[in-house]
C-alpha cells in the first residue's frame, strides 16, 4: 500500500468506478469527483498528493483546453501538486502542451492498470521527495536567524546537577514530556537540548519557541501554520513549527505566559496530536517530543485560575526543577572557566585563569541573574582585562548592604563595552593609534571607523 491520497476527476461515472476500485487496493485513499469546479472545496478539506485530471468535459470536446485550464488552475493553489492528464483522444503535440504547463505525465484511456499503476506509483515519490524539499525550505527560512546559536553541554558537578543529569538519562530516551522549571537564567533552553541530544530523535530538528515574545495574534499561525490567503499577508502555504518539527522535539519556552484561550488551542492540539492551519478544515497529524518550561509557579497559577489544571497534567510528565546558581557552589567556577575559554578564543585575547581572589568573589556573589549573568559578567571582563589572570577589579563585582556582592554597571551593553575598550586601548598608549589598534586586534582603518562610531 503506498502512503499517498489520489484525486481523481472525470465526468463519465464509468471511468470515476473503474478508477476507484483499482486504486483504493494500491493507494491510501482514493477520492473522486464529476467536475473540477468542486477542486477548490476537496483540495481544501484533504490531504491530496496526486490529481488524475481528465482534459475534456464539455460534451463533443477534444482539444483538451479545459484540462490544461484546471492543470494551472491546480498548481496556482500550490504549485508542489503532482498532476497526471488524462484523455481518450492521443495527441502528441497536447501532451507536450501539458508537460510544459507542469503536469507530470499524460495517460490514455481506457487506461492498462499496470501502465496506471507505474504511472501514479512514479508520481507518489516524485510528491513526497517535493513535500520534503519544500519542508526543509520552510524550516531553513524560520531557523536562518538562529543560525550562530550555540547550545553546550550540561556543566556542573554539584548534587543538584548531578540528581538531574541522572534524571536527564532516564527520561531522555523515551517520548515523555517534559516541563523544566526554573529562576531566569538557570540554563532551561540547554537542558531542554540536552534532552533532545540524548533521545532517540536526535538526528531531528530541535524546534525552540519562545512564547513570551510571541505576539498572540501570531500564535496560531507561528505554531500551527497557514493557508495561502488566510489573511492580507499569507501569499503562499506555510506550515506551523509543529509541523516543522515533525519527528524531532518542540521546546516551548514560558509556556507559564499564555493566555486561557491559547492554553485551550494547545491543550487540544496536544490530546488530538493534529494540527490545522488557519484557512484550512483538514487536519495533520503531527509526531513531535514536547518539552515545555517557564519560571513562573504554575501550582500557584492552577489554584488561582490563571493556568488550565488539565495542560498542566498533559505537559509534566515528568518535572525538572532547576536550581539557582548560588545553590551550586563549585560549579560557579566551573561555568566561569567553560565561558572563560570560550570568551577569550572570541576576542582573541590569551587569558588563561583566575586569580584566586577573583575566584573567591565570583564564589561570594549571589547571582541572581544565575548562569545567565555569569556568562555576562566573564564576557565583559574577557573584554577589559589586560593580562593572562582575571583579577577581581575586572569583574566589576562589589559588596552591597543585602551581603555578598553587587555588579558594577549592570546595564552596560555590548555596544557601550566595546566604547570603554576602545578609549581604554587609546589612552594606554597615549593616543597612538597603530599601537591601540594591535591591542585590540584590528586594522587602524577599523579602529579609526569606531573611533567615529563613539566620537571619541
Amino acid at each position: 500500500m503506498i502512503d499517498a491520497n489520489v484525486l481523481v476527476i472525470d465526468d463519465d461515472d464509468d471511468i470515476l468506478l473503474s478508477a476507484r476500485l483499482f486504486l483504493k487496493q494500491h493507494f491510501n485513499q482514493v477520492l473522486t469527483c464529476k467536475s473540477p469546479k468542486e477542486l477548490n472545496v476537496l483540495l481544501s478539506r484533504n490531504e491530496v498528493d496526486i490529481v488524475l485530471l481528465d482534459m475534456n468535459y464539455q460534451k463533443g470536446a477534444s482539444d483538451g483546453r479545459e484540462g490544461l485550464y484546471w492543470l494551472e488552475h491546480i498548481l496556482s493553489i500550490d504549485k508542489d501538486y503532482v498532476v497526471i492528464l488524462m484523455t481518450a483522444y492521443g495527441n502528441v503535440e497536447l501532451a507536450v502542451q501539458a508537460i510544459k504547463k507542469g503536469a507530470t505525465d499524460f495517460i490514455l484511456k481506457p487506461w492498462e492498470n499496470e501502465k496506471l499503476f507505474a504511472t501514479l506509483s512514479a508520481a507518489s515519490k516524485l510528491r513526497q521527495s517535493n513535500k520534503k524539499i519544500k519542508k526543509l525550505e520552510k524550516i531553513h527560512s524560520s531557523l536562518q536567524k538562529d543560525i550562530n546559536r550555540q547550545f553546550e553541554n550540561i556543566v556542573g558537578t554539584s548534587d543538584p546537577i548531578r540528581h538531574l543529569q541522572n534524571t536527564l538519562i532516564k527520561v531522555a530516551p523515551t517520548d515523555a514530556n517534559v516541563l523544566i522549571l526554573g529562576e531566569n537564567g538557570t540554563g532551561k533552553q540547554v537542558f531542554a537540548y540536552e534532552m533532545h541530544r540524548l533521545s532517540t530523535r536526535r538526528n531531528q530538528l530541535f524546534m525552540h519557541v519562545d512564547l513570551g515574545s510571541l505576539n498572540e495574534n501570531l500564535f496560531e499561525s507561528e505554531l500551527f501554520g497557514y493557508a495561502k490567503g488566510a489573511f492580507t499577508d499569507a501569499k503562499e502555504d506555510k506550515p506551523g513549527r509543529f509541523e516543522m518539527a515533525e519527528g524531532g522535539t518542540i521546546f516551548l519556552d514560558e509556556i507559564g505566559n499564555l493566555s486561557l484561550p491559547l492554553q485551550a488551542k494547545l491543550l487540544s492540539v496536544l490530546q488530538n496530536r493534529t494540527v490545522t492551519r488557519l484557512g484550512e478544515s483538514k487536519e495533520r497529524k503531527i509526531n513531535v517530543r514536547l518539552i515545555t518550561a517557564t519560571n513562573m509557579p504554575l501550582n500557584e497559577m492552577v489554584a488561582k485560575g490563571t493556568f488550565r489544571q488539565d495542560l498542566l497534567f498533559r505537559i509534566n510528565t515528568v518535572e525538572l526543577l532547576l536550581p539557582g546558581l548560588a545553590q551550586r557552589g563549585t560549579d560557579i567556577i566551573l561555568l566561569a572557566s567553560h565561558f572563560l575559554s570560550s570568551f577569550a578564543g572570541k576576542y582573541h585575547k590569551g587569558i588563561l585563569r583566575f586569580e584566586p581572589k577573583a575566584e573567591t568573589t565570583l564564589l561570594n556573589y549571589h547571582w541572581p541573574g544565575n548562569v545567565r549573568e555569569l556568562q555576562h559578567v566573564i564576557e565583559r571582563a574577557v573584554i577589559m582585562s589586560e593580562g593572562q589572570e582575571i583579577v577581581s577589579s575586572d569583574l566589576q563585582l562589589m559588596p552591597n548592604r543585602f551581603g555578598g556582592n553587587a555588579p558594577l554597571q549592570t546595564d552596560m551593553g555590548l555596544e557601550e563595552m566595546e566604547k570603554l575598550m576602545v578609549q581604554k586601548a587609546i589612552d594606554k598608549h597615549k593616543g597612538n593609534i597603530s599601537r591601540a589598534a594591535a591591542d585590540l586586534g584590528l586594522t587602524r582603518a577599523a579602529l579609526y571607523r569606531r573611533i567615529e562610531k563613539f566620537d571619541l
